[in-house]
């Protein structure tokens, strides 16, 4: 990975010039990330560049967590014209490594990865754009705009649109909280010798319904979370919350409108971007949609899925493309 052009002034600016830069991995976004090493101290480079990326978002909510007691990287330095920032450095134990090293451990780190859900429930939703209607229409729709092509479906849109529109009443928060969006094992650390939970990847924070960041954490796009393990967690943070039925319908019709979303942008980054990992992880999407779409709160969705979207067509669009199982 070749440092931006301005990384090297950018750092001497801010007293890292003399470090040594280590590339680390990036994301399904255009931003890239590089560890910054100078004697005993590390710090992480993070290379959002305009327009594709814009770091404000990312800076506000980094130091809204930190304000609310949260462990989110600190900024050390800023170009924002460069999409330039130098964080503190979490280190290198992550969620989801921890837990697929250990199954021992997997029930009470979620357990904790619950607990800080439940934490940012009862704080006032950040100063950020709403979780609307309007929001959770456009990010359905990347499933019929992406996948649908990609595997030959000519699907009907104005019932896709209705379809949705007849569910997210369940979906709409009375009183929003701030949704990290991606909040899952891969986006979370393990800080410090009391392994405290870190946060990553925030900066598409909105004001919306606290089970959305539930959805992203126990039905993880990047790991298979045990449906067992789900449902106690679940109940962990209703037990803990007060919250009763009408959360477990919003918790489903969520699932279902982020699984949706998710299978159109992974097909996506595939067709337009040329990453064709991201197919492969669409089978087990398919599986927490299909899991959600048989919830009574789902039936005028599933009635469309059913109308259109066949079982063999279900799944890798990469290989269904291809004429492989899917």
């Amino acid at each position: 990975m070749t440092l931006p052009a301005g990384a090297g002034a950018f750092l001497e600016a801010v007293g890292w010039g003399s470090a040594t830069v280590l590339p680390l991995a990036g994301d399904a976004s255009f931003r890239r990330y590089f560890r910054i090493v100078d004697g005993g101290r590390t710090a992480v480079l993070m290379d959002a560049p305009p327009p594709e990326e814009d770091t404000r978002p990312f800076v506000a909510m980094a130091r809204w967590l930190a304000d609310a007691g949260f462990l989110a990287p600190e900024i050390i330095g800023l170009d924002e014209g460069q999409g330039l920032v130098l964080l503190t450095d979490l280190g290198d134990v992550r969620f989801r490594e921890t837990v697929d090293a250990g199954a021992d451990e997997e029930d009470a780190l979620y357990a904790r990865a619950v607990d800080l859900l439940v934490d940012l429930a009862k704080r006032p939703a950040a100063a950020v754009a709403p979780y609307d209607r309007a929001v959770l229409h456009r990010e359905a729709g990347l499933f019929v705009e992406w996948y649908c092509p990609a595997v030959g479906i000519v699907p009907d849109l104005d019932g896709y649109r209705a379809a949705w529109d007849a569910v997210f009443d369940h979906a709409l928060a009375s009183e929003p909280v701030t949704v990290l969006r991606d909040y899952h094992a891969e986006n979370l650390m393990l800080v410090g010798p009391e392994r405290r939970l870190g946060l990553l990847d925030f900066q598409d924070a909105l004001a919306g319904h606290p089970a959305y960041d539930l959805v992203s954490l126990l039905q993880d796009a990047r790991r298979d979370v045990d449906p067992a393990l789900e449902a106690a967690m679940l109940e962990r943070y209703r037990t803990a919350t007060g919250e009763g039925g009408a959360f477990m319908a919003a918790y489903h019709v969520l699932g279902a409108q982020r699984n949706a979303k998710i299978v159109g942008i992974f097909t996506r980054l595939w067709r337009r971007d040329g990453k064709p990992r991201y197919p492969t992880l669409c089978p087990r999407v398919w599986r927490y949609l299909e899991r959600d779409l048989a919830q009574p709160a789902l039936a005028p969705v599933a009635r469309w899925f059913d109308a259109n979207v066949p079982a063999a067509l279900r799944g890798d669009p990469l290989a269904i493309a291809e004429g492989r199982p899917a």
